[in-house]
């Protein structure tokens, strides 16, 4: 009986040990973003995406390519252009409802404007248009058109 009492204890010794973790830490790298974007960043985003929506308005390929991100330049054809021209009425003023960060789905952020038509109080149509720190404009998701 002294025996297995003396094996249990140093095979439930031997466990209690094994189970010991030490110092493991997982960081994961992140980049600091800042809580708003700049009066500056705003003013810069806001002209690039006013260019872009006066580029779609004639039809201007090679003006809208200069405000595209290259990220971007390859994939988007003259179709998409013709989507996102529908997805909302560029005759209309745009006025900027809300300035902030677009979380991406690999964690990163993008700065981004949401838009809605000037004189709209309910805003229910707003246009989002996600840019590059440079200015380039990375994406421009419109608003759904109800009928």
């Amino acid at each position: 009986m002294k025996k297995i009492f003396l094996g249990l204890i140093i095979l439930s010794s031997q466990l209690a040990f094994a189970q010991k973790v030490t110092g493991v830490k997982v960081e994961k790298a992140q980049k600091e973003i800042p809580a708003q974007l700049t009066k500056e960043k705003i003013s810069l985003y806001n002209d690039n995406f006013l260019k872009f929506v006066e580029a779609l308005k004639v039809s201007d390929r090679p003006a809208v390519d200069a405000l595209l991100s290259d990220k971007v330049k390859e994939i988007v054809t003259d179709d998409i252009l013709k989507k996102v021209k529908e997805g909302f009425d560029i005759n209309k003023k745009l006025e900027i409802l809300k300035t902030g960060y677009h979380k991406l789905m690999d964690g990163s952020s993008l700065p981004s404007i949401n838009y809605k038509y000037a004189g709209d109080a309910s805003s229910k149509e707003v246009i989002m248009a996600v840019f590059e720190e440079d200015g380039k404009i990375l994406g421009v998701m419109p608003a759904k058109k109800t009928k």
